[in-house]
């Protein structure tokens, strides 16, 4: 929500009239100087949006305020150049209404549209968080960042290398809008204050790596593509996708990773097809390539994949993984009740080539029970589960 600035307004009493925490207040007007706000500046209140209210017959500003329990100050920070004294009946007003429900519907089949337009809704009423896009897919769709806080301790949370595995994209940003809820709001999170979290951990998240892939397995092929044919080729001539894993060049991109490559081909598919075909060589399909200049370039703390299923959490690679990954690991087992497995007999995977490249914890987390892709009916279990997940990886 945007308000003008009026004399003697500053970030610190914005921050007191919208009960908003201060630095959430800076963080989502980063171009402006705090030092130097000027009159009728337009500036972002987070968590907020503005309604449109038309004066009826016997209003006052004073009983408007108090029907929607605000204070004058916050109508006359909404209103540009409002005179309180000049109502005129059928006269549209802005009605500030702090946001105190989930924008993100994650119980429903979540392709790349409906995750890109939740992107953009929470982007708009949360502006401290920042999206950009690390790259694109093969076919050409944007693969988007977000980055929420501002502290010196840099995670990395990602979902959806696998196209089938598509419920943890919802899951992940069902999580991602409660904690900004939490944060404006000022509520805490099974007893965790979340504002300390986004002031100490810089989280960086990538909600879909395989956007092409999930879009197959939720919507089929669309009519006229050019690479329909080739894809049912790949999946034994059957136009069912709910066992693809793949991208659209029938690439499992988390074997794409240099961590023991070679090995992890031997005993794969060699040729493209809807699962572990790791490609000709290592990163050489655009989303991984993505990922892997994502991470150069952040220099992460640690990261969590989040893949399904079988309620686990692998969190070794080759002995290379610090002393800390375990007792991270303990904690995660604790508010999840999932269970932790050191390593196992896989190569090539994203986990395995940032624990290889920066002797850093690295998790591949694998939500929920069953066949995938997982039912939606597992949805609420899920989230539940990996809630406890989602926060430690924070602050720990």
């Amino acid at each position: 929500m945007d308000i003008f600035v009026r004399s003697g307004v500053s970030f610190w009493y914005l921050s007191q009239v919208f009960s908003i925490p201060l630095r959430l207040i800076i963080d989502s007007n980063r171009e402006a100087n705090p030092q130097a706000l000027s009159i009728d500046q337009r500036i972002r209140i987070p968590g907020y949006v503005s309604i449109n209210y038309q004066i009826q017959y016997g209003d006052s500003l004073w009983l408007i305020a108090q029907r929607n329990n605000l204070s004058l100050d916050m109508l006359f920070l909404s209103n540009h150049d409002l005179n309180p004294n000049q109502l005129q009946v059928g006269q549209t007003i802005q009605i500030p209404r702090r946001i105190t429900w989930r924008l993100v519907n994650g119980k429903q089949n979540y392709d790349y549209n409906t995750m890109m337009n939740d992107l953009q809704a929470l982007v708009a009423v949360y502006p401290f968080i920042q999206m950009s896009n690390i790259g694109t897919s093969v076919l050409g769709l944007n693969l988007p960042e977000v980055l929420i806080g501002n502290g010196s301790k840099r995670v990395h949370y990602n979902a959806s290398f696998h196209a089938n595995e598509w419920i943890t994209t919802p899951v992940l940003m069902t999580l991602l809008n409660d904690y900004l809820l939490s944060l404006t709001n000022q509520n805490s999170i099974r007893g965790i204050s979340t504002l300390p979290l986004y002031l100490q951990t810089t989280l960086s998240i990538v909600p879909m790596v395989n956007p092409d892939g999930v879009n197959l397995v939720i919507n089929g092929i669309p009519e006229n593509a050019s690479w329909g044919e080739q894809v049912i080729e790949w999946n034994d001539g059957n136009s069912d996708f709910s066992n693809w894993k793949a991208n659209i060049n029938g690439v499992d991109l988390n074997d794409q990773f240099p961590a023991q490559w070679e090995a992890e081909r031997e005993r794969n598919p060699k040729t493209p097809g809807p699962r572990d075909y790791g490609g000709e060589a290592p990163l050489t399909q655009p989303e991984a390539i993505a990922m892997a200049d994502l991470t150069r370039r952040r220099d992460f703390s640690r990261i969590l994949a989040f893949h399904t299923q079988g309620e686990v959490i692998y969190w070794g690679f080759e002995n290379l993984e610090p002393p800390e990954a375990e007792v991270i690991v303990n904690e995660f087992i604790r508010v999840s009740g999932y269970e932790a497995v050191q390593t196992i007999e896989s190569y090539a995977g994203y986990k395995d080539w940032f624990i290889q490249e920066w002797r850093r914890p690295g998790y591949t987390v694998e939500l929920g029970t069953g066949q995938n892709p997982l039912p939606l009916s597992q949805f609420d279990e899920i989230y539940q589960e990996t809630l406890g997940i989602f926060l430690a990886g924070l602050y720990m």
